[in-house]
């Protein structure tokens, strides 16, 4: 391994430029007009990855944007991995908090910024240098690698499941590694074991045919916002608890062992207070700050709208309020059941003085590996070897509803190795990546062939 080591270090620059190619390619899979772009990104996938020294590698056609499909499978009896990441990126304003252009890469401070560097081209680019350099030096990769690259995990993964259904054979594997989650904080090495599932909806009430003046009309018909207002309240009582009638029968609870592990972790509760410039933290009582965002279910408005709401002042009586809502799930519980748990609530809260109607907008299941598979263990020791640290053991509180669908389409694990810092401003302006987590990460990766291989 120091021959790999001695590369990866003496072609530092090399890696580095060529990520910057890779994020001055603007591929926005949420923007019409970045189409062309989105094409052009997926090219530069395929010929960083024919350069890395795939066997095969090409574009294949989706319902949206191409899916980038690579494999090297010079291993044979070896473990085969399939690695996941995504060439789309978020939408990048407001531009005027931008530092510099968000898609003119620049260094600074030993951080890398531009749109994408995180999340997540920086990351799975690491994978990519990593199987470089192991054919660079050696003729060949300890494991038989596939890479599965998508141009919408930004908007949903919209045609990744059916592309998975249809290319199971393909596509089949020991473990799927993923690199799109972070550190606990920087300075810690860490390893994400469990994402939380999603369910959303859009609650849409209906008055009058029209706006009506409050003058005139307010007293003798019923004000949707109002009304919705008071729904929403009603969805959780004042200790933080959901309302909703068997939302939590599913709820897998915390082990001793896990609450054990997350209070070890160097968190503090006012530095992420004053962080946030919060004037309290506040959430389901009877558990930790880390315990409610990684290990709890929750509900909460994401959006509400209504009436008037310009400068200055209107006496309207809105016709229409609507409000979006999601719930982070946890182990064991569906989305789909959530969903239909949720609407149910909301008929029996909605009064007969408005219409109400609901869109389901998106749904995701939570997955959590465990510790004991000897994938997450192996990735375990690959982290540490790169980073001289022991690594900590976190869940995470966002969604990968991807990673559910590697489980139950694929019937494959997933090792969740992501290097970026909560710091590091994904999906926001000024989005930066370490370069020290960047050339570990190739590091971490390259050893993680080689920890597979051994078993």
């Amino acid at each position: 391994m120091p021959m790999i080591e001695t590369f990866i270090a003496e072609n530092e620059d090399r890696f580095l430029e060529e990520l910057k190619q890779f994020l001055r390619i603007p591929s926005i899979g949420a923007l019409p007009q970045h189409s062309e772009d989105m094409v052009r990104c997926a090219q530069f996938a395929v010929d960083s990855l024919l350069s890395a020294g795939m066997h095969r590698v090409e574009a294949m056609p989706t319902g949206g944007a191409p899916v980038v499909y690579a494999e090297w499978l010079g291993a044979p009896g070896a473990p085969t991995v399939l690695v996941y990441g995504h060439y789309d990126v978020q939408p990048v304003d407001p531009l005027d908090l931008w530092t510099t252009p968000p898609f003119d890469p620049q260094v600074r401070d030993g951080e890398l910024y531009a749109r994408g560097a995180a999340d997540d081209k920086g990351q799975l680019f690491m994978h990519v240098k990593s199987a470089e350099a192991h054919i660079q030096v050696n003729g060949r990769v300890p494991v038989n690698l596939k890479f599965l690259l998508e141009g919408e995990e930004e908007i949903g993964s919209t045609h990744l499941d059916a592309f998975l259904a249809a290319n199971r054979d393909l596509l089949a594997a020991d473990f799927v590694v993923v690199s799109d989650t972070g550190w606990f904080d920087r300075g810690v090495p860490s390893l994400c074991y469990g994402l939380r599932g999603l369910a959303y909806l859009q609650v849409d009430l209906k008055g009058a045919n029209s706006d009506l003046h409050s003058g005139s009309f307010g007293g003798a018909v019923a004000n949707p916002t109002q009304v919705l207002a008071g729904m929403i309240a009603a969805l959780k009582d004042e200790r933080g608890h959901i309302t909703v009638p068997g939302f939590y029968d599913r709820v897998r609870p915390l082990a001793p062992e896990e609450r054990l592990r997350f209070a070890s972790l160097p968190f503090d509760d006012a530095r992420y207070r004053r962080d946030l410039g919060v004037p309290t933290l506040w959430g389901e009582e009877g558990y930790t700050t880390l315990e409610r965002t990684w290990a709890r279910p929750t509900l909460d408005v994401n959006g509400i709208w209504g009436g008037f709401t310009g400068e200055g002042s209107k006496t309207v009586l809105p016709a229409r309020a609507s409000a979006k809502i999601s719930c982070r799930l946890v182990p064991d519980q569906d989305p789909d059941e959530i969903l239909d748990l949720l609407e149910a609530r909301l008929r029996e809260l909605v009064p007969p003085t408005v219409a109400m109607s609901v869109q389901r907008l998106g749904a995701g299941k939570p997955v959590i590996t465990p510790l004991d598979h000897p994938a997450v263990q192996a990735a375990s020791r690959a982290v540490e070897r790169a980073f001289q640290k022991p690594v900590a053991f976190v869940r995470s509180g966002g969604s990968i509803p991807i990673v559910a669908s590697f489980q139950e389409r694929l019937g494959i694990p997933t090792v969740l190795m992501g290097m970026s810092l909560p710091d590091d401003h994904a999906h926001a302006p000024d989005e930066r990546f370490p370069l020290e987590n960047f050339f570990g990460g190739i590091r971490a990766s390259a050893y993680l062939w080689e920890e597979l291989a051994r078993g």
